[in-house]
């Protein structure tokens, strides 16, 4: 079971093993934010802590944040993700967040900023009046992974981070799923500086090795930089890309010129 810590008198967040969780409470409704690693649980435990009814938001979709997913009928995600969800088992019926969206718990609006980069789908969630973003992955003071997946996307993350900085007047605390809790705003500009250093091919790795049960024995972690981001990348899948950049060019995003797409 995770463990529950009280920030302030509606909200709370839940650390699972190396990845947290939170739940923020209105005056009508409640809104779990991801579902842990090994939570599957989660909801039974946000129903101890509130009456309120509770949606489920997911950040993103990688499985270290939609272990309790199954105990809700429905999810609210960026249409982006669906792919890997479903492929990863994924249940429930998806209500598709889009950039700018607003959900209100009830004197509590939480806006939803699509930063895509660490997922296609990855997004931000900005407790409006408590100056306070959520942000998945993408903002955090530990290892980011931006390798080994096809949808991970090195130029889309310096993307999401450069807007995110352009943002930090309306936010003074990130509330990040993994690493130290809670990180300053300004955290935004250390990884944007991180992501063009490695864009450029300046950015130093160091050799970190990890082990694997896989079929044909070990594998090796890509080069990565300690606070944060990797070393090294490869080729993304250029149709997603293209989707993506259509995604991104509606909610106001655009694409900027510069290196091919990556996936880490």
């Amino acid at each position: 079971m995770a463990e529950i810590i009280k920030i302030n008198d509606d909200t709370w967040r839940m650390e699972d093993g190396g990845v947290r969780f939170f739940l923020l409470c209105g005056t009508e409704r409640a809104l779990l934010i991801d579902s842990g690693m090994t939570a599957t649980d989660a909801r039974q435990t946000a129903e101890g802590l509130t009456n309120l009814p509770i949606m489920l938001l997911n950040t993103h979709t990688d499985r270290d944040h939609t272990s309790g997913n199954g105990a809700f009928e429905e999810v609210y995600m960026h249409p982006a993700e669906e792919e890997h969800y479903r492929a990863d088992g994924g249940t429930g019926k998806l209500l598709p967040l889009a950039d700018g969206d607003v959900i209100d718990l009830g004197g509590r609006p939480l806006r939803i900023i699509h930063i895509p980069g660490h997922t296609p789908g990855s997004v931000a969630i900005l407790d409006v009046t408590r100056r306070v973003l959520i942000s998945g992955d993408s903002v955090q003071a530990g290892n980011i992974f931006m390798f080994s997946a096809p949808w991970r996307d090195m130029p889309r993350y310096a993307q999401s981070m450069r807007r995110l900085l352009g943002m930090v007047g309306e936010f003074d605390t990130v509330y990040p799923s993994h690493g130290p809790f809670p990180v300053e705003a300004a955290l935004t500009g250390k990884l944007l500086e991180g992501a063009e250093t490695i864009l450029r091919g300046e950015a130093a790795g160091r050799e970190k090795q990890k082990r694997c049960h896989q079929e044909q024995g070990q594998a090796q972690e890509k080069p990565h930089l300690g606070g944060g981001v990797p070393a090294d990348h490869v080729p993304d899948d250029q149709e997603q890309n293209r989707q993506i950049d259509d995604q991104v060019a509606q909610e106001g995003g655009g694409r900027e010129a510069g290196p091919p797409s990556v996936a880490l």
